[in-house]
């Protein structure tokens, strides 16, 4: 119903400007259609009684409710004829609610208005997830939402602001879209049309990165706007748990949270290195050295994807930090993709504890966060993800070498779907896209992007035959 009531706005706007007909046809069909399969859903499995859903069922119902997700949210591409074909109309759909921001679309600029405000949506919706979305609204139909709630909010914990699931949704959503309205208002001021800001801003909040414009956020040549969004892209790559918190006045819970401190650590470590190999090599200038480091660093750490310079001719030294980058992604309970911080922080707890005790074998070293000891099984957890997320790459590039014209492309297009980032290097590098690519790669690069989006074991569970058994 929200995909359908998403496409019927889109609509509105395509009429509005005046889109082609087959773009307001594109819109208005699959609309209708989308529309009319949720109501004959909803009145068929409709109960007296409430329902209580297993973590198992939580998992099915993410995993899938994605998978249909992208298929419904790629029919206005396909029936409208900007993306004739439905792999990579798929691509594109999922890439949105995934917000990856991976691309197959040219033409940004001319594109009718309509269809570039659905891929828009398909960020929105996706930012904190369409299925966290549901969950404020399950508990009239009389189905629990912890388990959708467990198996959608990513990162290795979840941090449930108030007792009740429903009334977390709010809260994440109302924190979500005050900040969506806020940059709306500081982009306008900045010159932005109404339309573009409110793209640019789904765009920015849900760390997606799609843009109106072939050429991203470069098209602006404004300084106003990049400072903009790269304060809104770090917001968004912090917990949202602590804006809630910095909202009702605990401003010093940012301070007192071990995994914004490094997420702030790294960030500016990342972007000052990068600022000085630029200013050392290509750019003319300091400020311009400045301006490109912590704008691309920014969107790439959080895995946003916006881009004002190529950098895929960025020196060796700085394309080698975003890469890493990539891998490191944002705080677990924000918009960002990739390892997460927390992640990263407890593995080198682990590393480090390991080298202690080859040194005092007989020694008892528990692995803290700030000052509290992470359990046993958050700590096995971690560990196991990583080695599957290092697994699945591997793997996932080896197909791709398959279908890329070198390594690097092969190398970069997985770790910047998997890690829900988009633009990679080489052949799918800032100022390319991915339409370049056969249907069988960008059909592994979807199934990377839903795997990173929802962290792995989510997905990969249901391919375990003990999943389907009652």
């Amino acid at each position: 119903m929200v995909l359908g009531l998403g496409m019927a706005s889109c609509w509105g706007i395509s009429m509005y400007y005046h889109d082609p007909a087959s773009a307001q046809y594109g819109l208005a069909i699959p609309g209708i259609l989308t529309l009319t399969i949720a109501l004959i859903l909803s009145v068929a499995t409709r109960t007296k009684s409430p329902i209580d859903l297993s973590r198992r069922d939580g998992f099915g119902i993410v995993t899938f409710g994605w998978l249909f997700a992208a298929l419904f949210g790629a029919a206005p591409f396909v029936w409208s004829g900007i993306i004739p074909n439905p792999i990579g109309a798929v691509f594109e759909t999922m890439s949105g609610f995934t917000t990856t921001g991976a691309s197959v679309m040219w033409g940004l600029d001319q594109a009718p208005k309509g269809l570039l405000l659905w891929r828009a949506l398909t960020h929105f919706f996706g930012g904190m997830g369409v299925l966290v979305l549901c969950v404020a609204i399950l508990p009239f139909l009389g189905v629990g939402g912890m388990q959708i709630f467990r198996a959608e909010m990513p990162g290795p914990s979840k941090d449930r602001l108030t007792p009740r699931i429903a009334n977390t949704a709010k809260l994440l959503w109302g924190i979500y879209v005050a900040l969506c309205l806020v940059e709306i208002v500081l982009l306008k001021i900045g010159g932005m049309s109404g339309f573009d800001a409110v793209c640019h801003s789904f765009a920015t909040v849900a760390t997606g990165g799609f843009s109106t414009r072939d050429a991203s956020l470069g098209f602006y040549n404004s300084v106003y706007i990049e400072v903009v969004v790269t304060v809104f892209m770090f917001l968004a790559g912090i917990n949202f748990s602590l804006h809630y918190r910095a909202l009702r006045g605990n401003l010093q819970a940012f301070w007192k949270d071990s995994e914004f401190l490094v997420y702030l650590i790294i960030w500016a470590l990342a972007c000052t290195v990068m600022t000085l190999n630029l200013w050392h090599h290509t750019a003319p200038t300091l400020p311009s050295a400045i301006r490109a480091a912590f704008f691309t660093g920014t969107s790439v750490m959080t895995t946003t994807g916006f881009a004002t310079a190529d950098f895929d001719l960025w020196p060796a030294f700085s394309k080698l930090v975003l890469i890493v980058l990539m891998f490191v992604g944002g705080c677990a309970g924000s918009t960002s993709g990739g390892l997460k911080i927390i992640r990263i922080h407890i593995l080198l707890k682990i590393a480090l504890r390991e080298i202690r005790l080859f040194l005092q074998p007989q020694a008892i070293v528990q692995v803290k966060v700030g000052k509290k000891p992470v359990e046993a099984g958050i700590v096995s957890g971690i560990a196991g993800f990583f080695v599957i997320y290092l697994l699945t790459f591997v793997a996932a590039s080896a197909l791709m070498c398959l279908f890329m014209p070198d390594l690097i492309s092969a190398f970069t297009s997985v770790a910047a779907t998997l890690g829900n980032i988009g633009p990679g290097l080489a052949s799918v590098g800032p100022m390319l896209n991915y339409s370049q690519i056969p249907d069988a790669g960008l059909i592994v690069l979807t199934l990377c992007m839903l795997l990173g989006r929802l962290e792995l074991y989510t997905a990969l569970v249901i391919l375990l035959p003990h999943f389907w058994k009652k």
